[in-house]
């Protein structure tokens, strides 16, 4: 017996996870989203993965510039989450100012003072249900000055820090 949308979400929902901001930039232009559904693949050589909804409005970009840069928030950095969400009426290019941001190795864009910035190409693509799983080789990493990071658990957002 398959399980129910609504259970699987509700449990889901007790799966606390970071808040990052996926970026990118390129042929496809500037555009990015909020995820949690980020993982670690293995650390040889170096790799991520990004789930990425293939109806979210960011996705054509991601496809055409094939690089992205996942930016972990700060709790601080809360209501960006909100903004690539889609959950306000920022354009792609309003998204972009409402902090400070730079460059690595790809081109994504990269949020100062972010828990942690992963620079990446994307290597591989999966498809899976509504969404895209990319596989992502990790260009170049950044650690941001603070020690505070946000999560989502039980449809809210928390903030955890280092003991």
């Amino acid at each position: 017996m398959p399980v129910e949308k609504q259970a699987y979400r509700d449990a889901m929902a007790r799966l606390g996870a970071a808040v990052n901001v996926i970026t990118t930039d390129g042929p496809g232009g500037k555009a990015g989203f909020t995820a949690s559904a980020v993982t670690s693949v293995t650390d040889m050589p170096p790799t991520l993965l990004v789930c990425a909804n293939r109806n979210n409005d960011s996705y054509p970009a991601f496809m055409k510039n094939q690089v992205l840069c996942v930016n972990t928030l700060t709790p601080a950095q809360e209501a960006l989450s909100g903004i690539f969400a889609g959950m306000t009426k920022h354009s792609d290019a309003e998204r972009f100012q409402e902090h400070t941001w730079h460059v690595m190795e790809t081109g994504a864009p990269v949020l100062d003072e972010a828990v942690a910035a992963f620079d990446c190409r994307i290597t591989q693509i999966v498809e899976s249900g509504t969404h895209d799983v990319f596989f992502c080789s990790v260009e170049g990493v950044r650690t941001g000055p603070y020690h505070e990071g946000l999560i989502y658990y039980a449809r809210g957002y928390h903030k955890v820090a280092a003991g």
